[in-house]
């Protein structure tokens, strides 16, 4: 299937172009403290014709087999921005670009995660993580998104807690429109 540009999408944001769209899948979330419990994810990447690309996601407990809850609850949310800077840093190799992702949540977070795009993948680190005095100690985070066979395939370390950085959450997403 071959890939169009999306209408209307600032060239400094063509290293992305490719998250543009609306996701939906399955995923799981563990941590120490946290029971390894099955989410549904729904992410949606959008943009306006300027130099960034905007970012919902909202991820849902899975029901449960044998529940009958009608209303999915909600896990978590996130909103935010992504950047391609123009500025390359030293030593990035030429088939990938350095990319901000600017994220906030309503449990009191910030987080600026900076990286690097190329070849379908998208590697970020936490550069910054601010929070409201009542939100839970966040200090650190490290993410990995992938287009693997047409489907966005992500892992979200977490320092939090008290506890190093380790594996907190993942998904599989498939494209649930262009």
């Amino acid at each position: 299937m071959a890939f169009t540009l999306p209408e209307g999408l600032a060239p400094e944001v063509y290293p992305l172009a490719w998250l543009v769209g609306r996701w939906r899948g399955e995923g799981v979330v563990v941590y120490p403290n946290v029971p390894e419990t099955a989410v549904v994810q729904e992410v949606v990447v959008d943009h306006d014709g300027g130099p960034y690309l905007t970012w919902t996601s909202t991820m849902w407990l899975a029901p449960s087999a044998g529940t009958h809850e009608e209303e999915p609850r909600v896990w978590a949310r996130e909103s935010g921005y992504w950047r391609v800077p123009a500025d390359r840093p030293e030593g990035l190799p030429a088939d990938r670009h350095p990319v901000d992702l600017l994220l906030v949540d309503p449990a009191g977070h910030l987080s600026l995660y900076a990286g690097a795009v190329g070849n379908g993948r998208i590697d970020l680190v936490s550069d910054l993580v601010a929070r409201t005095p009542d939100a839970a100690e966040v200090t650190a985070g490290k993410r990995l998104y992938g287009l693997v066979q047409g489907e966005l395939m992500w892992t979200w370390d977490l320092a939090a807690f008290g506890e190093p950085l380790q594996s907190y959450a993942s998904a599989r997403l498939s494209r649930v429109d262009a």
